[in-house]
């Protein structure tokens, strides 16, 4: 009715409507009755919520959130603008074929998700927030690429072989890493610490996650982890082998039932140690656990290492005193900034330490607008043809001269 003018009119009411109002930045929309489902995902417009076809209408076009998307700025297919717009001209086109026959309307000649929008174009997506960051009227892009991959999940089986292969793994051996050798408490040799399973009396509850736990550079983060909380004289434990995949991969992938069995799983180890507050290392842990887990139940207090580092460094609890002459140029991870907004801590802990010099990687690239890894919403577990994000993100590394970069 209103062509082109159609956004002055219903972008106000989208901005009232956006999900941070009702639901965390960093938590998607979750399926809540799996058994009684008709189409996991959306398959047509009609799969879709009000506030998603509210978005195709508010959109501008122009072209903000495009701008800042790390898959389009790398050459993928993926245009955040382009998605949305397709999205609208399908809508507008099947809308009053709807209207007009409800449930006895005959299925589109076009299919939204696979023609109109290529997996392609689904599976570039990083879910790094950037897009919805930049957009002036609230558009949530993110929510509607991953409600498309659930479709193509969970009813085509149409996922990236190495993507598939992560899920297989999440569900045959608790987390995604394929060929790993070690184990979930290799990390633990020479620290100390206990599992909860050995000792439940505990301050806090130290979850490792799958990288920290399995990779060999990241299980230098979890005994660094250990020896700082040993040297505070905090009492904590760790699940040890009772720790699973917080379930982050499978649900971003498009698995919401993997994701599911994995969060109930979690949740109810944690639940029967009487478990109240999480200190988490991954970012990807951090969202999940805080802002996921109290949909099927789970609340706990969740703090990431350098929101408690910084808390220990404020209360005198430990105190740097070993300098560091060296300049560290720090990267905002997407899960930890935008999707959480913590900015400061990380920050505060660099200003503690004696002799190192924290370097900004300029205004554009750092905070609400640092640039993406490359590796959320699964793209770690995919492959990447053509220049690779983090390539690019390596390179704003190397523009700063920095000696060494912190993440």
């Amino acid at each position: 009715r209103f062509g082109p003018l159609m956004h002055i009119f219903v972008s106000p009411l989208n901005l009232l409507l956006r999900s941070s109002v009702t639901r965390p930045k960093g938590a998607l929309r979750p399926i809540l009755d799996m058994d009684n489902i008709e189409v996991f995902g959306a398959r047509d417009i009609t799969d879709l919520t009000s506030k998603q076809l509210l978005d195709f209408d508010s959109c501008t076009n122009c072209g903000r959130c495009q701008d800042q998307c790390p898959a389009w700025l790398s050459g993928k297919p993926l245009s955040p603008r382009q998605l949305i717009q397709d999205a609208k001209s399908y809508m507008m086109e099947r809308a009053p074929i709807l209207i007009r026959d409800g449930k006895n309307a005959s299925p589109p000649d076009t299919n939204l998700v696979g023609q109109v929008i290529t997996p392609e174009v689904l599976w570039s997506c990083t879910s790094c927030r950037a897009c919805m960051e930049a957009c002036p009227v609230s558009i949530e892009h993110i929510d509607t690429i991953i409600d498309m991959r659930r479709y193509l999940t969970m009813e085509e089986a149409s996922i990236p072989q190495t993507a598939m292969d992560a899920l297989n793994s999440i569900e045959q051996r608790g987390h995604p890493w394929r060929g790993t050798q070690a184990t979930r408490t290799d990390w633990m040799e020479g620290t100390g610490s206990l599992t909860m399973a050995d000792d439940p009396e505990h301050e806090i509850l130290l979850w490792i996650g799958c990288t920290s736990a399995l990779d060999g550079r990241g299980q230098q983060v979890a005994r660094a982890m250990a020896s700082v909380l040993k040297l505070a004289g905090i009492n904590y434990r760790v699940l040890g082998a009772e720790e699973n995949c917080t379930g982050d991969p499978a649900r971003r992938l498009g698995n919401e039932y993997l994701y599911q069995i994995m969060a109930e799983q979690n949740i109810e180890i944690l639940n029967n140690y009487g478990v109240r507050k999480v200190l988490t290392l991954c970012p990807h842990c951090f969202n999940t656990i805080k802002n996921e887990y109290p949909q099927f139940g789970g609340n706990f207090e969740v703090v990431h290492y350098t929101e408690y580092v910084a808390e220990l460094l404020r209360e005198n609890k430990i105190k740097p005193r070993k300098a560091i002459p060296m300049s560290i140029a720090y990267h905002d991870s997407c899960y930890l900034g935008r999707h959480n907004e913590i900015y400061d801590p990380p920050r505060e802990i660099v200003e503690a330490i004696p002799g190192l010099q924290l370097i900004e990687m300029g205004k554009d690239r750092c905070r609400e607008r640092g640039f993406c890894c490359g590796a959320g919403g699964g793209r770690m577990w995919m492959d990447e043809e053509g220049t690779k994000v983090n390539h690019i993100r390596t390179d704003h590394f190397i523009e700063t001269s920095a000696d060494a970069v912190g993440v």
